[in-house]
């Protein structure tokens, strides 16, 4: 099994307990094949906190076997998924054993990333995913929140600032100023819905004709709804634009306009950051600081 790039990225986030982990995961993987009925398949796109491996069940249902040596976090998913399993719109978990770090979700197909899909339809088809999610009722006593999840990105994201490519083009100051804006929205809630918290472009698929968009990886969290289609609209920068994509999006999922163009002067310097870090060629740079002034 060549873990390979998947296993480099375990190490970047994990560190040096990642390669103890990695090198187990073959004799974990066998185990766990070998109690659910598993036939084993390729690797599969994995992220940073996880190998994820394709499989089939006996009867030939296609599944995807998740591993991470965060036992924690991956309870947490495990979690996450099931509270919005009512909405039909995120991966069924067909097998957990979150002691070892393990999961088997059902795969979406054809799974086209939405990025890839149409554009024309997306604003509409992205209304009728946030109708769905946000339609979930938040289970009693949520311990999460949107304020927690910004705070949290805030610290994760504002230590590259120190890195010079980063803060040649972000200021300190620009920086305070994007969490003020941040903080008088989340001051200023008045509807809140339990969130996918983490729905960009590539965390939701194709889930055909009978399933539509599909969430996957959700950060769930209770917040003000615009946040669940930000991501969205500022992948608009280099394209249409994100202010042009903000009034479609807002239109096609029932939105504030102008609350959800607020908040993509929150995201667009966390965009930025990445995209300067990459190698700071994104045409979508300069459109994007320009929204953090």
């Amino acid at each position: 099994m060549d873990i390979g790039e998947a296993g480099a990225r375990l190490v970047d986030r994990f560190g040096l307990r990642a390669e103890g982990w990695l090198a187990e995961v073959p004799a974990l993987a066998s185990r766990l094949v070998s109690r659910w009925g598993l036939e084993l398949g390729e690797l599969f796109a994995s992220g940073a906190s996880s190998v994820v491996l394709r499989c089939r069940w006996r009867d030939g249902t296609p599944a995807v076997l998740k591993l991470s040596p965060d036992r924690a976090l991956l309870t947490e998913q495990v979690e996450m998924l099931l509270v919005f399993a009512s909405s039909g719109r995120v991966p069924a978990v067909m097998a957990a054993d979150t002691e070892a770090g393990a999961m088997v979700l059902e795969e979406i197909l054809p799974g086209t990333e939405a990025e890839d899909l149409p554009p024309e339809s997306l604003p509409r088809r992205w209304g009728e995913l946030l109708a769905a999610l946000h339609a979930v009722p938040p289970p009693a006593h949520w311990p999460r929140t949107l304020r927690g999840r910004c705070d949290e990105a805030f610290t994760r994201i504002g230590r590259r600032l120190t890195e010079p490519a980063i803060g040649a083009r972000i200021a300190e100051r620009t920086w305070q100023r994007t969490i003020r804006r941040c903080e008088a929205l989340l001051d200023t809630q008045t509807r809140i819905v339990l969130l996918h918290g983490d729905l960009h472009l590539g965390n939701v698929l194709d889930g055909g004709a009978s399933r539509d968009l599909v969430a996957i990886d959700p950060k769930a969290c209770l917040g003000d709804p615009c946040f669940d289609a930000v991501d969205y609209v500022v992948a608009g920068a280099g394209h249409e634009g994100v202010q042009a994509r903000c009034q479609r999006v807002a239109t096609a999922c029932g939105l504030d306009g102008d609350r959800l163009f607020a908040w993509t002067r929150v995201i667009a310097p966390m965009f930025a950051i990445a995209y300067l870090a990459n190698d700071g060629s994104d045409p979508a740079i300069d459109e994007l600081l320009t929204l953090t002034r």
